[in-house]
C-alpha cells in the first residue's frame, strides 16, 4: 500500500482495491505457510493480509521510507518492517505497484533476483498503459505505466523466467479510465482511490471476484499489468 493513500483512506481494510488485489495475489501463490519479501511495502497492508489468511507463515516488509525498523506479530506470525536486506530467504517475493516510482525498475528487479535462491517466485504489479497517465500517477510520483510487453522485457533483463501475465481491474477499465482522462491536466493533489460508499464497495468486490475467474486469459486491457516469474 503506497504511504502516500494511507492519509486518504484511513485503511485500506475492506476496501474494494484492496481486497480484490490481495485475493488476485492469493488466487496466484496457491499454497499455505509461505515465506514472503515484501519489496517496497509500505504500510505492509497485503503482508498483513497473508498472514492473517494463513497463506504467509513469515514476511519481510522492505521500503527505504520507514522511519524505523520493527517487529510485529499478526494472527500469532512474525512481521518485520526493514529499509533493506541484504539476502532474500523467501519462498515468493512481492512487488506491488512498485517499478513504476524507480528511475531503473530493471536495476532494483536484478538486485532483489541476484539474492534469491533457484525457484522463488516474484510477483509483480504495474499500473497499465501510458495513455492512462493522470494527476493520481503524479501525486504518486510514478514515473511510467507499463503494458505487459513492457514489464516483459524488464522481467526478462533481470534473469527472471516469466510463468504468467495478464491485465487486471479489466471489468472497471472503461469507467476508471474515463475517469483518468478527464481528471488528465488537474492538479496533482490526491490519489484517485477514496472511500466508496457500502453498497458500491461490495459491488466492486463482487464483479471483481467473478473477473478472477478468467483474468489469467486477458491479454488486452485493464488497470493493472499482473506478472509471476521465477528464478
Amino acid at each position: 500500500m503506497d504511504l502516500k493513500e494511507t492519509a486518504a483512506l484511513g485503511s485500506a481494510d475492506g476496501h474494494w482495491y484492496y481486497v480484490s488485489k490481495a485475493r488476485m495475489v492469493e488466487a496466484h501463490l496457491a499454497g499455505r505457510d509461505l515465506d514472503i519479501l515484501d519489496v517496497g511495502a509500505g504500510a505492509g497492508w497485503f503482508s498483513r493480509h497473508l498472514l492473517a489468511s494463513g497463506v504467509a507463515r513469515r514476511a519481510i516488509c522492505v521500503d527505504p521510507g520507514y522511519t524505523e525498523e520493527h517487529d510485529e506479530q499478526v494472527a500469532g506470525r512474525p512481521l518485520s518492517f526493514r529499509r533493506n536486506v541484504d539476502s532474500v530467504e523467501a519462498d515468493v517475493v512481492l512487488l506491488m505497484d512498485v517499478l513504476e516510482h524507480v528511475d531503473d525498475p530493471a536495476g532494483l528487479l536484478t538486485s532483489y533476483v541476484r539474492m534469491a535462491r533457484p525457484g522463488t517466485r516474484f510477483l509483480i504489479t504495474v499500473p497499465a498503459f501510458q495513455f492512462l497517465w493522470s494527476a493520481h500517477d503524479e501525486y504518486l510520483e510514478h514515473r511510467q505505466r507499463y503494458t505487459i510487453a513492457q514489464l516483459a522485457t524488464i522481467v526478462r533483463s533481470a534473469g527472471l523466467t516469466e510463468m504468467s501475465s495478464h491485465y487486471y481491474f479489466a471489468s472497471i477499465f472503461p469507467a476508471a479510465a474515463a475517469v483518468r482522462l478527464l481528471r488528465r491536466g488537474a492538479a496533482a493533489d490526491r490519489s484517485d482511490l477514496r472511500p466508496a460508499p457500502a453498497w458500491l464497495n461490495a459491488a466492486l468486490i463482487r464483479i471483481l471476484s467473478a473477473e478472477r475467474g478468467v483474468m489469467r486469459a486477458n491479454r488486452l486491457a485493464g488497470l493493472s499489468v499482473v506478472s509471476l516469474c521465477r528464478t
